[in-house]
């Protein structure tokens, strides 16, 4: 069913819709995300691809929150997530279970996320930074991949819920 723009701010799953959700194997690990509406934009984009799990890291603001829930929409409450000390040691928990850790940067070691499909494992984790400082470097250090979009015009950084998206839609554009 297709609800206009009204109905879609209007969300009250049942327990059994929540249970229901397909869940992708792909982790979304925010390293001090600081802006709320990123944060909120981030909780909608994961309930949009299914994301297993989000874990919110550093030192920011957390759920429940009125700035993060008027951007979530609401999908905070049903998106599974975690609060974190630290965003290096989530990744690294992670790729002890076999997690394979994908940074989304501009680095000298990056590649263009194109070719990410040809690099790309289950289960993954994207792994997004702080809107000015980016990914942290000890986290870069201990990522499988690192992955930027290309930047063609003037500005070189593009909003880190955005960037999430696209690299996110094309990871799951390889498992079709």
């Amino acid at each position: 069913m297709k609800l206009n723009s009204k109905q879609l701010r209007i969300s009250d799953p049942s327990e059994e819709e929540i249970q229901n959700i397909k869940r992708n194997p792909i982790y979304l690990v925010l390293d001090n995300v600081l802006d709320t509406y990123n944060i909120g934009s981030l909780f909608r984009l994961a309930d949009a691809t299914g994301i297993a799990k989000m874990y919110i890291c550093g030192d920011c603001e957390y759920p429940p929150s009125s700035r993060i829930h008027k951007a979530a929409v609401g999908t905070e409450n049903w998106v599974p997530w975690q609060k974190e000390e630290s965003a290096l040691k989530v990744i690294k928990r992670l790729r002890k279970s076999g997690v394979q850790i994908i940074s989304v940067e501009q680095h000298p070691l990056s590649t263009n996320y194109c070719l990410l499909s040809t690099k790309l494992c289950f289960p993954c984790a994207i792994v997004i930074g702080h809107e000015t400082h980016g990914v942290s470097e000890g986290v870069l250090k201990e990522s499988d991949i690192i992955v930027e979009l290309p930047m063609y015009g003037i500005n070189k950084s593009f909003n880190v819920w955005g960037s999430a998206a696209v690299v996110l839609y094309k990871i799951l554009e390889s498992t079709k």
